[in-house]
């Protein structure tokens, strides 16, 4: 497997982002954005780009902070700004789908993108940008009030949730899905019983009320993902 950091830049600021592929398989395959949580392009988020790889995708992971986060008040504080102003948290996302698409082993054609908490939240706003993608996953993604543009998106939507996740109350959730039908998106919600915030990633142990990781939530909505990418890369 071929793995390495990739620097970019987007406004002025630099950017580094980890990509992944099969140099076992040659010429063009689709492609996989994936954009980290709060807690940056770590450990974490870049064993999910190599598993991307593994499974014969061109998998790229994005950054959206650029300089290393100080802690979790400045991770929330940069991810404030970003969610303030749409047009810019839309631009710096689609500079990380370029690199992904400017790869020579990916199939820009063919794209889609994942994303974990608030990268769940900018997968959906990347998609409300109306760019051409195959389709987008939200793992324990927000479901904020969004820019109002469902009718732009050209994919399918699977959204990734624990049904007790305190960050997700059940009205957010149907207000999320009635935005959806009635852009008359392809869309599909899933829910998972007694799982809370988090759970796709080992490092969340409990300390936070409603922040835990759960083996087999992780398992299964990872299981859920890859069949939607043989759906929508068929």
């Amino acid at each position: 497997m071929h793995t390495q950091d990739v620097p970019y830049s987007h406004d002025g600021v630099g950017l580094t982002g980890f990509l992944a592929y099969d140099d076992a398989t040659s010429g063009p395959r689709p492609g996989v954005l994936v954009i980290h949580d709060a807690g940056g392009l770590g450990d974490n988020i870049k064993e999910k780009t190599r598993r991307l790889a593994r499974l014969g995708y061109t998998a790229f992971a994005l950054d959206l902070f650029g300089t290393p986060r100080t802690g979790m008040d400045d991770a929330m504080a940069r991810l404030k700004a970003l969610g303030q102003d749409i047009p810019h948290w839309r631009a710096r996302t689609r500079a990380g789908l370029d690199v992904l698409a400017a790869q020579p082993q990916a199939d820009a054609s063919r794209l889609a993108a994942i994303g974990y908490c608030f990268g769940g939240t900018t997968v959906y706003e990347l998609a409300r940008s109306g760019v051409p993608l195959k389709g987008v996953v939200g793992f324990h993604s927000g479901l904020a009030p969004s820019s109002g543009e469902a009718a732009n998106i050209k994919g399918k939507v699977l959204t990734l949730i624990g049904a007790d996740d305190p960050l997700i109350p059940p009205e957010a959730r149907l207000a999320f899905e009635q935005e959806l039908r009635e852009a008359k998106v392809n869309w599909q919600v899933s829910l998972y019983g007694g799982v809370g915030h988090s759970f796709t990633n080992p490092g969340a142990d409990g300390s936070k009320p409603g922040f835990k990781y759960d083996a087999q939530a992780d398992a299964r909505s990872w299981a859920e993902m890859t069949r939607f990418f043989e759906e929508i890369f068929a």
